[in-house]
């Protein structure tokens, strides 16, 4: 019997409703021509112009109706005229942090017929995946501020690493890493200078590895990262890091892969208590928005990351394999140095999807 999925489609600000509208297109062409599985898309209307018209993100008892959902596709946040703290509290950390997606994956890999910006890289040469801790740290939500308007002003924010959350998300990217070839985990770090939360990071992370002997760790202070990064690109497979150092970190992975329009987040509740939600990297846009310029290719490698996590690994496959044909035949967005529309790439990769055997 062929299996129905339920995903619920948040499209929200700038412009996700375009690549989403993109996603979905692709999703319905790949499950109409494998015949293997059922798609069934329940759009919700969440956005800053919700926002503004009502007061919320989210209408009471929004979430318990998100809830049902099998998997979650998320297009982005943020408005100009809308303080990027409320919208993002508002709605993407409103259902992260209760729906306990504290698991947020980024891969990154340079495609066929695209271009790193470093000399000398190339297809297969930078080819990562990105563990973020993505329900405490650094973006807990802990402080406040007090005295406000007065010279001694004050404003705390606190990180909060819990022996329980830097556990589990040890164990993901340990899991993680242990299933890729390389078998490799740089574990990032801030030690020396942080010296409560970030040692009990490195200690957590020692304890971990000795589950998981045939995965080699080396251990980073985040800013010599960067430079590995950009310098030797090829002696990085698996990373794990904090809330905020992932989140900057994973934006350079983008960059040096050819562009942030290609990256996709998986935001994964790894008990599948909740359904688990998938993003395109790179926010809303404002700038480009409306235009019908937008990068679709993240939202396609989301909705393969989407198709993954409901176990249809197969299909997954495909579909980024599509994606890479085109982008190879030079249909590209200008981000990547092309000229094609967001349609255009769309309609391509639907004209691939269709050519499969």
């Amino acid at each position: 019997m062929t299996k129905t999925y339920n995903i619920a489609s948040i499209p929200a600000d700038g412009i996700g409703p375009e690549v989403v509208s993109a996603g979905i297109t692709v999703l319905q062409a790949l499950s109409e021509k494998l015949q293997t599985f059922n798609l069934e898309f329940k759009h919700y209307d969440w956005s800053s112009e919700t926002y503004k018209r009502t007061g919320k993100y989210i209408p009471d008892g929004g979430l318990e109706e998100l809830k049902q959902s099998d998997s979650i596709l998320f297009g982005a946040v943020g408005a100009e005229d809308v303080p990027d703290h409320i919208s993002l509290w508002g709605l993407r950390l409103a259902i992260c942090q209760p729906f306990q997606q504290y698991a947020n994956v980024r891969p990154t890999k340079i495609f066929r017929g695209t271009q790193s910006p470093l000399r000398n890289c190339d297809s297969g040469d930078l080819d990562w995946v990105i563990v973020r801790e993505n329900s405490e740290g650094e973006y807990a939500g802990q402080g406040g501020r007090s005295h406000r308007g007065f010279p001694w002003e004050v404003a705390t924010e606190t990180a909060i690493f819990s022996r329980n959350g830097v556990e589990r998300i040890m164990r993901f990217a340990f899991e993680t890493a242990q299933k890729r070839p390389r078998k490799l985990l740089t574990v990032v770090t801030k030690s020396n200078a942080q010296r409560n939360g970030m040692v009990l990071w490195d200690e957590v992370a020692q304890d971990v590895a000795k589950e998981f002997p045939d995965v080699t760790v080396d251990k980073m202070l985040v800013d010599a990262m960067t430079t590995r990064m950009v310098l030797k690109p090829q002696s990085i497979d698996t990373i794990v890091a904090s809330n905020l150092h992932a989140d900057i970190l994973s934006d350079l992975a983008a960059a040096l892969a050819g562009s942030i329009g290609i990256a996709p987040t998986s935001n994964l509740d790894p008990t599948r208590q909740h359904p688990s939600m998938f993003e395109p990297i790179h926010g809303s846009a404002f700038d480009i928005a409306g235009k019908g310029v937008a990068n679709p290719v993240a939202t396609f490698w989301t909705a393969a990351e989407t198709l993954e996590w409901l176990g249809e690994g197969a299909a997954a496959k495909k579909l980024l394999y599509c994606v890479e044909n085109v982008c190879e035949r030079g249909i590209l967005t200008g981000d990547l140095g092309g000229k094609a529309t967001t349609k255009e790439v769309t309609d391509a990769v639907v004209e691939e999807i269709r050519r499969l055997s």
